[in-house]
């Protein structure tokens, strides 16, 4: 399923890590040369340099954050069902943040003064602290709310994957315990997936990606309260962040290591931890020869 113009989600696929790791350099680059040619202009006594060494060294400080602050926009994600609980979290970080960022871009600008054989002079760190963290805190927020955002995007392109709600009169269609479908939201539109048509689950953070046809789907849940819900004779752990469906399962690759390989069906590979290998090939050689 894509757009009108041709662009697909699986062509997205192909390019996203790239546009994933080149967006914040970018974003960066940019945003120092503009910061630095207004400081020039507002600093015209001083040497050229030095307005460029300012602006470059908190830019670089902060884009080497961004990692983190992925990481924390993953591990404690503002929704509306979040954001009392994680905000407070977040409001302790920027302080984090924003004490990284200030000591590494005067670590930086010390260096490169001294370079040049001069002295980089630190004012009174208390009120410079209180008008840098007012800053931070802004583009902290606004770093996370830009992840967000492409995240949404990122969802609503995808498609997104959730269980079935109980009816509010009566019993559930279907039992509730080991659900047999799973409702899917991709583009406005809504289908039914068969859980026996997942191919395998992989951990991600707060969600779950079931993978179908090629395709994963993000489920918000937990893989250990997933795996409870699924068919134990259809579908087995392998690893702390993978579960398979034996269907799907096409080969076993033993490593050196006593791990294993797991070849799908779809030619896509799954590790497998040593503490499930040996109930592994167990479970596929039954299923093999059923």
């Amino acid at each position: 399923m894509g757009t009108h113009h041709g662009f697909t989600f699986d062509s997205f696929q192909r390019w996203r890590r790239s546009f994933e790791i080149a967006f914040w350099p970018l974003f960066f680059a940019v945003n120092i040369v503009l910061n630095a040619m207004d400081s020039v202009m507002d600093h015209p006594d001083f040497p050229r340099w030095q307005p460029w060494t300012w602006e470059a060294s908190s830019g670089l400080v902060m884009m080497a954050l961004i990692p983190a602050l992925v990481w924390t926009s993953r591990r404690w994600p503002i929704r509306f069902e979040t954001w009392y609980r994680n905000l407070p979290r977040h409001l302790g970080y920027s302080v984090i943040f924003s004490v990284l960022h200030v000591a590494g871009m005067v670590a930086l600008r010390k260096l490169v003064y001294a370079v040049v054989g001069q002295h980089y002079v630190v004012g009174r760190w208390l009120p410079d602290f209180r008008y840098e963290y007012l800053k931070d805190i802004r583009s902290y927020f606004w770093i996370l709310v830009c992840i967000g955002l492409y995240r949404l995007w990122v969802v609503r392109f995808q498609g997104e994957a959730s269980l079935l709600a109980a009816p509010d009169v009566g019993p559930p269609v279907e039992p509730v315990e080991q659900p047999e479908r799973f409702l899917v939201r991709k583009l406005g539109k809504e289908f039914l997936l068969c859980a026996r048509e997942i191919e395998s689950l992989q951990a991600a953070g707060n969600y779950v990606n079931l993978r179908v046809r090629g395709r994963d789907y993000p489920l918000r849940a937990t893989m250990a309260g997933i795996e409870a819900r699924l068919d134990a004779q259809r579908f087995v752990r392998v690893h702390r962040s993978y579960v398979i469906n034996l269907d799907f399962l096409a080969e076993i690759e033993p490593l050196d290591t006593g791990d294993a390989r797991l070849l799908m069906r779809d030619g896509t590979t799954i590790p497998c931890s040593r503490r499930y290998r040996a109930a592994l090939r167990e479970r596929f050689g039954q299923s093999a020869t059923a």
